[in-house]
């Protein structure tokens, strides 16, 4: 199967970049003309669905749809324009005139291309006024830029990198030359998509299981002797887990009482999770069964991988209070929802480097731990904090937060930086975290 890659542009970009195409066999490459910029949004909302990959023909449709949310910079790729396209268009401009057009305006092209021509061709004697931005900007703006330089006498013609903007400046009667991305460096951005939409699809192809564990509402529920109301409970949360595994074209296997392995592939629990909150699956549980469950994922390259992940999540996941989602990927990521279906925080299992090693090392808390707040504190955007604050965080004791804030000081990750008064009793102490200097 070829990969879908929609082309988006102006008619004469999204043509020259077909031609480029016919060099891929792996692609199928699917045109989507625009007359101006904006119309980005509503090609990618009505077609998002059939492509695997979006390749703009410049710099302003693809920042436009990052903008809006419409993709992200996993999902598409553009060719940005360089000083060799820029001394293409100069000469076509110096035929055309049939002089050296010495003052000219110029967009979108970043100032460092632009002196890196001048000084490889021995152009000093040409004066650009600029309007370079990083991103995407509104043509209109552009627009009333070049023809306010022009109208004021500040140049003899105007440079542009955008389709919308060369048109209304010519019918302006504007003397005005756009800059186009060369064949060398489409062929380089198509050989891109090429490789990330294999590794999308190999990535798509991954093992994951899904790990359920009903949480039974005393200990006693676990006994062997179990009630005959938990075991109609469980046959109605086994019911609605079939549902679920076959939204996802899975299999499913009872491991134990109250524990369920659902087996699938990533790409199908991302195209569930596309449609459905993370939690969904917890509520509906909930309400078939009346019984709350743990939800452990785990990625994999290999069956006995994903199922060493799926275990290290459960086992985490019994770690916090109530319903809650723990993954663990094949980087041994940890990833993790609250109960409000906040946004996920993630932390590794694992850190590298010898002197994160070392001072691990006689430590009496884990790496692995310290990591965790790393990844918390980014979450609230917080790099000092109370015991009081990171017991919160960690949903634990205050005692025992107090206990990882004095050796995390000891092993040199955080230090003592002032007191925060009570009311009564000592004051707590304010640590500042130095894990970005570890």
């Amino acid at each position: 199967m070829k990969i879908r890659v929609g082309v988006v542009g102006p008619e004469d970009s999204v043509t020259e970049i077909m031609k480029a195409g016919d060099h891929f066999s792996e692609l199928n490459l699917i045109p989507y003309v625009y007359e101006r910029t904006e119309e980005t949004e509503g090609i990618i909302k009505r077609n998002k669905e059939f492509i695997d990959q979006w390749f703009f023909s410049g710099q302003a449709p693809y920042y436009f749809a990052l903008s809006k949310g419409l993709i992200t910079e996993n999902d598409g790729s553009y060719t940005p324009l360089n000083g060799s396209s820029l001394l293409g268009t100069l000469l076509e401009a110096f035929v055309r005139e049939k002089k050296i057009l010495c003052k000219l305006s110029l967009d979108t092209l970043m100032m460092e291309e632009i002196e890196a021509v001048k000084d490889q061709f021995s152009l000093h004697d040409l004066s650009f006024v600029t309007n370079e931005f990083y991103g995407y900007s509104p043509a209109d703006e552009i627009i009333q830029f070049h023809k306010r330089l022009f109208e004021d006498g500040h140049v003899e013609a105007a440079v542009t990198c955008i389709h919308s903007v060369y048109t209304a400046l010519k019918n302006m009667g504007i003397p005005v030359y756009r800059v186009f991305q060369s064949e060398l460096a489409v062929h380089r951005a198509l050989g891109l998509i090429k490789e990330r939409a294999q590794s999308t699809w190999y990535r798509k192809s991954q093992l994951v299981i899904v790990g359920i564990e009903a949480i039974y509402p005393s200990p006693s529920g676990r006994n062997n002797q179990m009630s005959f109301k938990i075991k109609h409970q469980e046959l109605e949360l086994h019911r609605t887990l079939l549902d679920f595994v076959e939204d996802i074209n899975g299999s499913i296997v009872q491991m134990g009482d109250g524990l369920f392995y659902l087996y699938s592939t990533r790409g199908e629990l991302e195209l569930y999770t596309k449609k459905h909150s993370p939690r969904t699956l917890i509520d509906e549980c909930y309400v078939n069964s009346n019984l709350p469950i743990r939800i452990g994922i785990g990625f994999g390259s290999t069956v006995l991988e994903a199922e060493d992940h799926v275990r290290m999540a459960l086992d985490k996941a019994r770690e916090e209070k109530g319903t809650v989602i723990i993954s663990i990927n094949e980087d041994k990521e940890v990833s993790s929802f609250s109960e409000n279906d906040a946004p996920q925080v993630a932390y590794h299992t694992r850190e590298s480097g010898e002197l994160w090693q070392e001072r691990f090392k006689d430590a009496d808390i884990s790496s692995q731990i310290v990591s965790k707040i790393q990844s918390l504190s980014h979450h609230y955007h917080k790099d000092t904090l109370t015991s009081q604050d990171l017991a919160r965080w960690l949903k634990n004791t205050e005692r025992n937060a107090r206990r990882i804030l004095s050796e995390m000081e000891r092993i040199g990750v955080a230090r003592v930086t002032g007191e925060e008064s009570t009311g009564r009793g000592r004051p707590r102490k304010v640590y500042e975290l130095l894990l970005e200097k570890k």
